[in-house]
């Protein structure tokens, strides 16, 4: 889900768009301008001879290529307008992975900047936690605008100063569209991840000014949150020749990127709904991609209708429509369909009739997205299409009935859907007598900060982690008692994945991978109300170091992109997304990426001369599985770690001995592939040549820390 979930608290935003009248010139309207993104005087986009001139980015909430159940056909079986356009026009890579954790927040955050979270700033999504000067751990939510501080659920006012994206540098990451508005291109985002404005307390007043009418509005409770309405999830930053920002004329304000390289002055940006619509659909409100609803909140106010009501036809109606404005790049979000978004409603198991419902809606929105680009002129000869899924997720639940049931012949139901929350500090009192104190972001992915933020070798931390593995559960899916822990990371290995930040406030002590079954939050010290239940609420899982949570999909069509159908020849991440888009484009970034460009999905005549090659191939291969989360570096550390976690020898003496390897192989792992790094980013982006022989070479000492890995890992 896009937002976060604090299940103890059962908290959860269901905003529904209502029908409130038809706009003719919803479907169909481009000018001339919007037609050839002429809408941006200069925008400049495509490398080589690539007559790119728009493009579109998406990326699903939880949206699956892959069987849940054998017998019911995929997410993206069941919306084939997508899949034959990506099959047919381009290429759909099915050996795409995520980071960790593999959450909405990091996995859409780690595909706008190319990097990991470690260089962002939120590799804990969708909330986390952070040590205040008290060395008590408060609770911080992921989802801020790009320039925001930390965003504290209980205090305007956080001790942690920090900003939200924060960079190794401690300063705010650049920001994923100035590579665009300095080529000359608008950049439209629809309810991406902190690329709008997320929440109306801090973001309104800061953007608008204190005393503002908008900061008014923002500060208004009697109002059912109108603000979010207008101001959130819907934007546009402009370039400094803006056709549209200039004809907004009061509507659009600065853009202010304080920290960007290079500096960032005199560009402007609309900023929500109130003030984007007017720009891009003068004749009347923004509709959904059909053109016959428009697209409104709860109540039937025209603007954004909240995340989860980021339908396909909602997202896809504000693309179209911002494309046919002349806005040349759009970045959109679209909400996940196994998830009842109507308030109450529970989750839907594969094949289940609301599922299926749900993702027949969304086929029907992409079949009308096509039709109406291809009525604007928009389409694979022209632009650039990248979409992918922010993570796959893991069903709980039973068997369906009937055992043969496919979903769209025959439905599917399920008497067992939910998964297992453990209550982890009822399970540590009863079993463990275990009282530490410390916070939680409860997930799959349990991330603990200890109070008063102890050492990893600490006693009272490693006493804490052998209380955790040795916990039981019974399960009420297989009526077995279990445990359920099935990987820790402490500090040292977090680091090698990628999950501590610049700011030393927010790291955690501890991460457990638990068995992707359950959900581990902490209630009551007790189990007198049981500590495993099986909710209905929610039944699928992500976050976790899991093959069917960590696997997902990216799609590449354009005028850029070869057309090689659906491929797994390809290992690549999330960080390749945003390299990749850029090579293609001809455009680059003010930092190098931790993810490379895919050289086999562009061709030949829009990469730079030094990315040609079946060498560059293998070094770009090889690095993936260095320096990926979950890559064979981070999977066998992984383990390694989690068996020194778990060791009891006498003066700890195998945790000692493993925590020293592993610091010493990510010394080495982190100087490799940051030299690999900056020679594929210096192919890619500056003209420089990577020969065969030093690729081999780097390949070479590649494998080398690869195979020290796999040895310690046993």
């Amino acid at each position: 889900m896009r937002r976060t979930r604090t299940r103890a608290a059962a908290l959860a935003l269901a905003v529904a768009a209502a029908t409130v009248g038809t706009t003719a010139a919803a479907t169909g309207v481009a000018s001339a301008q919007g037609r050839d993104g002429g809408g941006t005087a200069g925008c400049r986009l495509g490398a080589g001879n690539a007559a790119v001139k728009h493009v579109i980015y998406l990326q699903f909430d939880n949206v699956h290529f892959t069987r849940d159940n054998p017998n019911v056909p995929s997410d993206l079986e069941q919306m084939p307008h997508l899949l034959n356009f990506l099959e047919s026009q381009g290429t759909l890579d099915d050996n795409h992975h995520t980071p960790l954790i593999a959450h909405t927040g990091t996995d859409i955050l780690t595909s706008l900047t190319g990097l990991y979270g470690d260089k962002h700033g939120m590799p804990i999504a969708n909330s986390y936690r952070y040590f205040d000067q008290n060395g008590v751990s408060q609770p911080a939510g992921t989802f801020a605008y790009w320039t925001d501080g930390v965003y504290d659920f209980n205090n305007p006012n956080p001790t942690d100063t920090a900003p939200t994206m924060v960079g190794q540098d401690g300063k705010t990451t650049p920001a994923p569209w100035t590579a665009y508005t300095r080529a000359g291109c608008d950049f439209g985002a629809v309810a991406t991840a902190n690329t709008i404005l997320e929440n109306t307390g801090p973001d309104v007043p800061k953007v608008f000014g204190a005393n503002s009418p908008e900061a008014a509005e923002a500060a208004d409770k009697t109002n059912s949150n109108l603000a979010q309405t207008d101001f959130v999830g819907i934007g546009v930053h402009c370039a400094k020749t803006s056709k549209l920002c200039a004809a907004a004329g009061a509507n659009a304000r600065p853009d202010v990127l304080p920290d960007e390289p290079g500096g960032y002055t005199g560009y402007s940006g609309l900023f929500g709904a109130k003030y984007t619509d007017p720009a891009i659909s003068p004749r009347g409100p923004v509709t959904d991609v059909s053109g016959a609803t428009t697209i409104a909140d709860a109540l039937g106010r025209p603007g954004f209708p909240g995340f989860d009501g980021m339908s396909a036809a909602n997202s896809l109606g504000y693309i179209a429509q911002m494309q046919e404005a002349g806005v040349p790049v759009t970045y959109g979000y679209i909400s996940d369909a196994h998830d009842n978004h109507a308030p109450g409603g529970h989750a839907y198991g594969p094949g289940e009739a609301g599922y299926v419902a749900a993702l027949k809606s969304y086929d029907t929105a992409f079949d009308q997205f096509f039709h109406r680009l291809s009525k604007d002129g928009i389409n694979a000869s022209n632009t650039m299409f990248v979409v992918t899924a922010d993570e796959n997720d893991h069903f709980v639940g039973g068997t369906p009935s009937p055992a043969t049931c496919d979903g769209v012949t025959t439905p599917c139901t399920y008497t067992q859907l939910g998964e297992l929350n453990a209550n982890v500090k009822g399970l540590l009192t009863t079993q463990t007598g275990d009282s530490t104190s410390y916070g939680i972001h409860a997930d799959s992915a349990p991330n603990f900060w200890v109070a008063g933020a102890p050492a990893a070798n600490a006693p009272q931390v490693r006493t804490f982690e052998h209380h955790l593995d040795g916990l039981t559960a019974d399960n009420p899916l297989t009526g077995r008692t279990e445990t359920f822990a099935d990987y820790f990371a402490d500090s040292t290995e977090m680091k090698l994945l990628h999950m501590e930040t610049a700011d030393p406030k927010r790291n955690p002590t501890l991460t457990e991978f638990a068995n992707p079954n359950y959900y581990v939050f902490s209630g009551a010290p007790n189990c007198t109300t049981p500590c495993i239940t099986e909710p209905n609420g929610f039944a699928w899982n992500h976050g976790d170091f899991a093959p069917d949570i960590n696997t997902t999909w990216a799609g590449f069509v354009g005028p850029s992109f070869k057309k090689l159908g659906v491929t797994d020849t390809v290992w690549s991440d999330h960080t390749d997304l945003r390299p990749t888009m850029l090579t293609a484009l001809g455009l680059r970034d003010t930092y190098v990426h931790d993810g490379v460009p895919l050289v086999q999905f562009i061709k030949d005549n829009a990469l730079p001369s030094g990315l040609h090659g079946k060498k560059i191939e293998e070094l770009e291969a090889t690095y993936k599985q260095l320096d990926a989360s979950v890559g064979a570096f981070g999977t066998d550390t992984l383990k390694a770690a989690t068996a020194g976690i778990k060791s009891d020898t006498p003066n700890d003496q195998q945790f000692t001995a493993t925590e020293a390897a592993l610091t010493k192989l990510g010394t080495d792992r982190d100087a490799l592939a940051s030299r690999i790094a900056t020679a594929i980013d210096d192919a890619a982006f500056h003209g420089c040549g990577l020969s065969g022989g030093r690729a081999h070479e780097l390949v070479r000492e590649a494998k080398g820390v690869l195979g020290r890995a796999h040895t310690l890992a046993g």
